[in-house]
């Protein structure tokens, strides 16, 4: 079985603010009109996080789905919290990891798969200003070396 894989969104930001670490695949819980603005394209996570609540539940907030123009009535909320489904060991991995080491959960990218809307989420570090700092002279020279090539 081939996995056919549309990504939807990335959050760019997300690896230059933090030092990510660890990644796993989480299903979304969505109602119906939610799923049909995914597929539009209409979502951002720039500004998402991971809340995971006693170590039983993990939740995706601050994710913004526009609401679908068609479903009039029975559209959604489009900041409303979203569960994410995952399995009890990972949610138990990620409950210590942020309780005990101070570590954050960002997503990085929703993606449809085989049909179904998945979210990326990474386990992921904060970094100081001279880390990004670092990060921001890497990629310059990476692109004036780049250039250096092109001309050649």
């Amino acid at each position: 079985m081939t996995e056919d894989i549309k990504i939807i969104a990335k959050n760019r930001k997300a690896s230059f603010e933090y030092s990510l670490l660890e990644k796993f695949e989480a299903g979304i819980s969505l109602q119906g009109s939610e799923i049909k603005s995914i597929r539009a394209g209409q979502i951002s996570i720039q500004e998402a996080y991971v809340d995971v609540s006693d170590g039983k539940q993990a939740w995706l907030l601050e994710a913004h789905i526009a609401p679908y123009e068609q479903a009039n009535r029975f559209n959604h909320e489009p900041r409303r919290k979203r569960r994410l489904l995952l399995h009890k060991k990972q949610i138990r991995e990620l409950w210590n990891n942020v309780r005990i080491k101070g570590m954050t959960i960002v997503p990085t990218q929703v993606y449809l798969k085989n049909g179904r809307a998945k979210v990326e989420i990474a386990l992921a570090k904060g970094k100081k200003a001279y880390d990004k700092r670092a990060t921001i002279a890497k990629r310059d020279e990476a692109r004036s070396a780049e250039r250096e090539m092109r001309v050649r």
